[in-house]
């Protein structure tokens, strides 16, 4: 019987792969180390089905044997709605467990995955509601549920 080849022990990266706050996936340009947008539609869905956090609260992609870990612009889920229905970027869909409003005006939710920043284009259907909503910090977000908006300035 023949065993399965053991995947090499490769870094982990930083600083290459980051979401915005509309929930694509910006890739870092060597040339100019900027970050411009994934355009194709092919490696997004790879990158959102192999998007995961790690214990520490790190969200990340998972390439093969390597972890590349991602710079986030707010929350590690970004929502939108399609019709009725809410889906992250990832298009997993959201059943909403609570919804918040920053000191910002943004407007987030927390569903089975974690907690997603609405995308800006989907606000006008909280405006009336929003004065209800419980109130957070942006600065307390990540504590508050557990995620690290940029994993490798967590190292230093």
């Amino acid at each position: 019987m023949r065993s399965m080849a053991k995947w090499p022990d490769v870094p982990a990266v930083y600083g290459w792969l980051a979401l915005d706050r509309r929930g694509n996936w910006l890739l870092r340009e060597p040339a100019t180390g900027r970050f411009g947008r994934i355009g194709n539609a092919a490696l997004r869905a790879f990158i959102g089905r192999n998007y995961a956090a790690d214990e520490h609260g790190c969200w990340f992609f998972q390439n093969g044997p390597q972890r590349v870990y991602v710079r986030l612009a707010y929350t590690p889920l970004v929502l939108h709605y399609e019709g009725d229905a809410m889906f992250d970027h990832c298009g997993h869909p959201v059943r909403v467990a609570a919804t918040y409003l920053d000191d910002e005006g943004s407007v987030l939710i927390l569903g089975e995955r974690g907690i997603g920043l609405l995308d800006d284009r989907d606000l006008a259907r909280y405006a009336e509601a929003s004065e209800r909503l419980p109130r957070l910090a942006r600065s307390e977000v990540g504590r508050q549920f557990g995620f690290v908006p940029d994993p490798e300035n967590s190292l230093r």
